[in-house]
C-alpha cells in the first residue's frame, strides 16, 4: 500500500489540518471575556498568526500576548512618511520586548511611479486611498498571504462611522482568498480609550511620545495631527476628508461575521 493511501497517515493528515471555525459561536463565547483571554484563545487556535503593530492599542496586545508566548509573530507598516518618534517608539517596542518585527515596506517601482505621476501630496487632491493603497495595503496584502490569522488593535469606539460593529473575530474578507480563509482576531473591540491607557499605565507599556503632545490616532505625518481637547480621536486622521472615509483599507470591511 503507498503512504498516501495508508489509513494512518490519513488520520494524521486530519488531525494536524486547521479546523473550521464558527465565527458567530466563537463571538458569542469572547464577547464577554478580557482581551487577555481573547489574545490567549487566538494564540492557542493558530500557530501561524501575527500582531499588527502601530499604535498604543497594539502594544497592550504585545505586551499581553509577550506574556502568554516569548516569539510572538509581530509586524509593522513602514510607509515611508512616518513621524521620527514613531520610527523610534518601534525600535523601542523591539529592544523593550526582545522580539523581532517585521517591518513591511511598499514596493519601490511602484511608488516611484506613483511619486514621478502624481507628487508627493497628492492625497490633499484626490483624496488618500490611492497613496495609502501602495503605501499600505499592498505590503499588507503580501504579508497576511503568509499567515493564517491576525491581531489587531481595533476598537468599537475609535470612529463610529466605520468601526462601531468591529467584531471580536471575523473572516477577514478583505484580505481572504478564493482558497484560503483569513481570520482576524480585535481583541481590544469592547475596550474604551481610557481601558487601553489604564493598562499602559498600570503595567509601563511603552508608548508614541507624541501622544503626549495631543496625538491620539498616529498615522502618516502628512495626514495626522493633534486634536484639540473633546474632539474625537480620528479627527486627526485624514482632517479634510469626510468622516466616513476614515480608513485607509487595511479595515476596509468589518462587518459582524455571521
Amino acid at each position: 500500500m503507498d503512504a498516501d493511501e495508508d489509513p494512518e497517515n490519513t488520520i494524521m493528515a486530519q488531525s494536524t489540518a486547521q479546523p473550521a471555525l464558527d465565527i458567530p459561536s466563537l463571538n458569542e463565547e469572547l464577547s464577554s471575556l478580557s482581551p487577555q483571554k481573547i489574545v490567549a484563545k487566538a494564540l492557542s487556535l493558530y500557530d501561524n498568526i501575527a500582531i499588527s503593530f502601530s499604535g498604543a492599542e497594539d502594544v497592550v496586545l504585545i505586551d499581553i500576548a509577550h506574556r502568554l508566548k516569548k516569539d510572538i509573530q509581530v509586524f509593522s507598516l513602514d510607509t515611508g512618511r512616518l513621524h521620527s518618534e514613531t520610527y523610534q517608539f518601534i525600535e523601542k517596542v523591539r529592544k523593550h520586548y526582545g522580539i523581532a518585527i517585521d517591518i513591511l515596506s511598499p514596493d519601490a517601482a511602484q511608488l516611484e511611479a506613483f511619486v514621478k505621476e502624481k507628487g508627493l501630496f497628492s492625497f490633499y487632491e484626490d483624496g488618500h486611498k490611492e497613496c495609502c493603497g501602495i503605501r499600505k495595503v499592498a505590503p499588507l496584502r503580501r504579508k497576511l498571504s503568509t499567515l493564517d490569522a491576525w491581531i489587531t488593535g481595533q476598537r468599537k469606539d475609535q470612529s463610529p462611522s466605520t468601526r462601531s460593529d468591529v467584531p471580536i473575530v471575523q473572516v477577514d474578507g478583505a484580505f481572504s482568498s478564493g482558497d484560503r480563509e483569513l481570520i482576524k482576531f480585535n481583541p481590544l473591540s469592547n475596550w474604551s480609550s481610557a481601558q487601553v491607557w489604564t493598562y499602559i499605565r498600570a503595567y509601563e507599556v511603552p508608548y508614541n511620545p507624541l501622544h503626549e503632545r495631543g496625538f491620539i490616532s498616529i498615522g502618516c505625518e502628512p495626514c495626522t495631527k493633534a486634536v484639540l481637547p473633546n474632539q474625537h480621536e480620528r479627527e486627526g486622521r485624514w482632517w479634510w476628508e469626510d468622516a466616513t472615509k476614515k480608513e485607509c483599507g487595511l479595515h476596509a470591511v468589518n462587518p459582524t461575521e455571521s
